[in-house]
């Protein structure tokens, strides 16, 4: 495997290059162009001129996180394939320049819910969270009618601002389509079989990331929430470069998840990996924790024997890291935690590699 970092640009991110590269067994980073909209094509250029600014810093682009579906692709309106036609454009200029993994998810309106970004701890750290009693508290169509700036914490890292401006649109436009589970996976199917000729000609392996939370939000279908969908899509599209982000995390949301079997079922097919703890205090109460078992509801050493036991080798990262030592930054994507955990995570693999050898 290869300790990733994600990277939100020079021109966002409060972490540098120069400090993820101190970060001394963190040797790729996971990003994207940041000044894109979903459906634009990306060039060659654009491409280039993002790799070696990484490069420049001695680090390498490991995967692209995200190429950001548009919502009529997942809605399977007419006009899909011309959006897909540009999905497709953007991944052959990938190819081109020798960037070979792609993160996505295929989640309506929006991406990954928190309803808390600071959530305090007993040791003063902060935290995301979410609890489902907020979540239904809430009238989504309402809740971003007038709002500018930060949108009062409504929006939480990596999403598209521009898309929840539209968000009683699109709502409506779910209600047209009647899109349901089986609606949604067929319109993720179809887009998948388009785009597999280009990814098998230029080696870009899709990693669809999960659910997060993996139930319905507001309504909305969400369908890569379990082992039986995860195994419904690899044999729906079975193709070796139609696979997974395994996102402990996002799958973990759902306690009944078993984080450790799901990955020994995805064997071949997890070509990317976020591996973070949660800790629960309720099944629909949880918040992020620091990445070691102990702080949280899950074994991470198990789940790091998982993807070992499987020849898991691509690119894995830490996720969501606390705020501590007073660092104030996007949530969840601070230096400080992120760097801990990839520590702890490397620390994992190398004892079970270790082990494993001397057998």
């Amino acid at each position: 495997m290869e300790m990733t970092m994600r990277w939100y640009g020079s021109s966002f991110d409060t972490v540098s290059l120069e400090q993820i590269r101190q970060i001394r067994y963190v040797t790729g980073l996971i990003t994207t162009l940041y000044d894109t909209q979903p459906g634009e094509v990306w060039t060659r250029e654009a491409i280039r001129s993002m790799k070696e600014e990484v490069e420049a810093a001695g680090l390498h682009v490991a995967g692209i996180e995200s190429v950001n579906v548009h919502e009529e692709i997942k809605l399977g309106t007419p006009n899909r394939d011309r959006l897909i036609d540009n999905y497709i454009a953007s991944l052959e200029n990938l190819g081109r320049e020798d960037i070979h993994l792609v993160c996505y998810n295929f989640m309506p309106v929006f991406d990954w819910t928190r309803t808390e970004l600071a959530r305090e701890r007993a040791d003063a750290s902060t935290v995301l969270a979410y609890t489902q009693e907020a979540v239904d508290a809430l009238d989504p169509e309402k809740m971003f009618e007038s709002i500018s700036g930060d949108m009062n914490g409504s929006v939480m890292p990596g999403w598209e601002p521009e898309r929840m401006e539209h968000v009683r649109e699109m709502f409506a436009l779910y209600r047209e389509y009647e899109i349901d589970d089986d609606k949604l996976f067929d319109n993720l199917k179809y887009f998948l079989e388009r785009i597999m000729p280009v990814c098998n000609k230029y080696d870009i392996k899709m990693a669809i990331h999960p659910d997060d939370p993996a139930w319905s939000v507001f309504g909305l279908p969400r369908i890569i929430t379990n082992k039986k969908n995860l195994l419904r899509l690899m044999e729906m599209v079975d193709d070796v470069h139609n696979g997974v982000t395994l996102c402990t995390g996002s799958l973990g949301t759902n306690l009944e998840n078993d984080l450790p079997d799901i990955i020994r079922s995805l064997r071949g097919r997890i070509h990317f990996a976020h591996v973070r703890n949660l800790k629960f205090n309720s099944p629909t109460d949880f918040e992020e924790a620091a990445h070691l078992s102990e702080d949280g509801s899950f074994d991470m050493y198990e789940i790091m024997k998982a993807l070992y036991d499987i020849g898991f080798d691509g690119p894995i990262r830490p996720d969501h890291g606390r705020m501590i030592w007073g660092e104030k930054a996007m949530p969840g994507y601070g230096l400080y935690d992120r760097a801990l955990g990839a520590a702890y995570l490397v620390g994992l693999w190398e004892a079970i590699n270790k082990s494993q050898s001397r057998r």
